[in-house]
């Protein structure tokens, strides 16, 4: 079964918008849906899979992601700019990176390590979070331009705090790869835009 269709890629879109809003969410409030977060960072640990969605686990658990990406998609002006701009810069990295070997079999081995731990204290333990956080700061964070975290300093103080995020920033690099692996392109985004809009109303309909 091909994995280049609508669906897939727009799965693969919610992956990323779901990762962009507890980014968000986390830098300005310090707090985030965990449930969303976890589902996030198990996507990043889950490289062998039959089906795309299956990385997420259920649909069910992309709602958050598919409910922000039809509001970034509806209307004339983009619903939230800054999650946008993460989004972007995502789609910008993910390219870099697909160009540098060496640092893919970084991540590669990193992320294998972060399987085993997840294994021993789950996947939400702060060591993972450290580990899958660290990595992102070694390799993904290292290109140009940065990613800038925008929010409040009390929370981007917080060491747990920073380790979820670059964690989740992985998580939106995963999501970026498997959009691109499902014939996702900048050009497709533009142009088949009311496609997506039913597509994601459609997936939402599965849930509710």
């Amino acid at each position: 079964m091909s994995l280049n269709t609508v669906t897939n890629q727009t799965i693969a879109l919610a992956g990323i918008s779901q990762a962009c809003l507890l980014v968000q969410q986390l830098a300005t409030t310090g707090t985030a849906d965990n449930s969303a977060i976890k589902t996030c960072i198990n996507s990043i640990i889950k490289i062998d899979s039959d089906t795309v969605i299956d990385i997420y686990g259920d649909l069910s658990q992309l709602k958050p992601g598919l409910q922000q990406l039809d509001q970034q998609l509806t209307g004339r002006t983009i619903a939230d700019p800054e999650q946008a701009r993460y989004a972007a810069s995502l789609v910008f990295l993910e390219r870099q990176l697909s160009n540098r070997p060496k640092m893919l079999d970084t991540i590669s081995i990193g992320i294998e390590k972060a399987q085993a731990q997840s294994e021993s204290f789950g996947i939400m333990h702060e060591n993972v979070l450290a580990n899958l956080g660290d990595l992102y700061h070694s390799t993904i964070s290292t290109l140009q331009p940065r990613i800038m975290v925008n929010g409040k300093e009390e929370y981007l103080a917080r060491s747990n705090t920073v380790n979820t995020i670059r964690a989740l920033l992985l998580a939106g690099i995963r999501a970026t790869t498997l959009w691109r692996q499902c014939g996702g392109a900048r050009w497709k985004f533009l142009f088949f835009r009311k496609k997506l809009q039913d597509e994601i109303k459609f997936l939402l309909s599965q849930i509710e």
